[in-house]
């Protein structure tokens, strides 16, 4: 998949998400998810520095607090930062669009678990040569996963 995001686009789809609802960051996490139907779900590493910026720079603010929840609303400067950025958020929700009908009808969680298979198998990649029976190990358990899926 192309990059979805250019720099500095994520913070515009964050803002973007709080107009649209005030919000929790674990709901803006969710609610990007769904808006590409699972192809792309930002870690929480990167939604929470995003919000915190975003109320730095006046854009946000935390409206209530419920233990460690903070619920954020944007700001009038954040409504008027987001009108001066609407070409690139309009860009940038047509490509999230494109992600969305390019990923079908397909279950958020089965399009999730696919994600996760993918990550776990990269970063298990990069940690190293696998030995044989690592290698037997993996292959049987996507065997096994590809015999339930089609059974199911």
């Amino acid at each position: 998949m192309a990059r979805l995001f250019a720099h500095g686009d994520l913070h515009l789809l964050v803002l973007f998400m709080i107009a649209e609802r005030p919000s929790h960051g674990y709901e803006v996490i969710k609610s990007i998810e769904t808006r590409v139907n699972g192809a792309y779900s930002p870690s929480p590493g990167t939604i929470y520095p995003a919000l915190t910026l975003l109320e730095e720079q006046g854009y946000i603010r935390m409206e209530a607090s419920e233990g460690s929840r903070k619920l954020f609303a944007i700001t009038d400067e954040g409504t008027a930062y987001l009108a001066a950025n609407r070409a690139q958020v309009e860009q940038m929700l047509g490509r999230m669009d494109e992600v969305r009908t390019r990923r079908g009808d397909a279950p958020a969680p089965v399009m999730r678990a696919m994600e996760n298979l993918k990550l776990a198998l990269r970063l298990r990649m990069e940690r190293g040569p696998l030995s044989a029976t690592e290698a037997q190990a993996i292959a049987e358990a996507l065997d096994q996963a590809a015999v339930t899926i089609e059974r199911s």
